[in-house]
């Protein structure tokens, strides 16, 4: 229950950039939704007007046209002004690991569209180095899957592919599959980056490098702002 409470206050404090008349990227995941909750309810007393929402995800976007927030796509509004997402590890720099929800590639595309990237975390998420906490989540073509997974075991890698509830290979919204890498450390995230950017068959990975602009923490004593120039 302390980490629920951490994680609303969070994402409830990222609603404070959003005004009104901007394009909002909404973010998937346990710390987002209370921030698309939060903007829902400004919406409803009219403190924000003229607001519409870009989801990351399908589940996202059915919170949010339940909620009644209005929602539009990336096609119609290529430039977005500010997303709240979460992230499973932040480190120093304000970069992250992301995919524990399986959103990873439409999360990277929007984020890559924002103008203001707000990455909403309790401070459980707050690590020294990528991969202590979280193992690296890679969306991979089901083609050729297991090519891909001696390839990451190449790199040093122990893949475990995900697995859905119902027992069969998880899913993403685009239909592909999730190999969960664990690294350890991640020592060069840049170069990581760069080998999994440059393999055929991997469709994208959980490394958000240079991203983020912003990290609202939820600690025990208060919420901390952090900012991509203060590090």
């Amino acid at each position: 229950m302390e980490i629920e409470r951490l994680k609303r206050a969070a994402g409830e404090r990222a609603v404070e950039f959003v005004e009104s008349g901007m394009i909002v990227g909404l973010g998937h995941g346990s710390t987002a939704i209370h921030a698309l909750r939060r903007i829902a309810q400004r919406l409803e007393d009219q403190e924000l007007r003229n607001v519409l929402g870009i989801p990351t995800s399908t589940r996202v976007e059915a919170d949010a046209r339940s909620l009644g927030i209005p929602l539009t796509t990336l096609n119609e509004h290529p430039v977005i002004d500010v997303t709240i997402d979460g992230a499973d590890e932040v480190d120093g720099a304000l970069n992250l690991i992301k995919g524990g929800g399986g959103a990873l590639l439409r999360e990277k595309i929007v984020a890559q569209a924002t103008r203001r990237q707000i990455i909403v975390v309790d401070e459980t998420k707050l690590s020294p180095t990528l991969g202590i906490r979280w193992p690296l989540p890679v969306e991979v073509a089901s083609f050729g899957r297991v090519s891909q997974e001696r390839f990451l075991e190449s790199l040093g890698a122990c893949v475990t592919l995900r697995m859905g509830a119902d027992g069969s290979a998880f899913r993403t919204d685009q239909g592909n599959e999730i190999l969960d890498c664990d690294f350890g450390a991640i020592s060069n995230a840049e170069q990581l980056a760069a080998r999994l950017d440059g393999r055929a068959g991997i469709i994208d990975h959980g490394l958000f490098l240079g991203l983020v602009s912003d990290v609202i923490v939820g600690t025990a004593e208060g919420t901390r702002h952090l900012e991509r120039h203060d590090v």
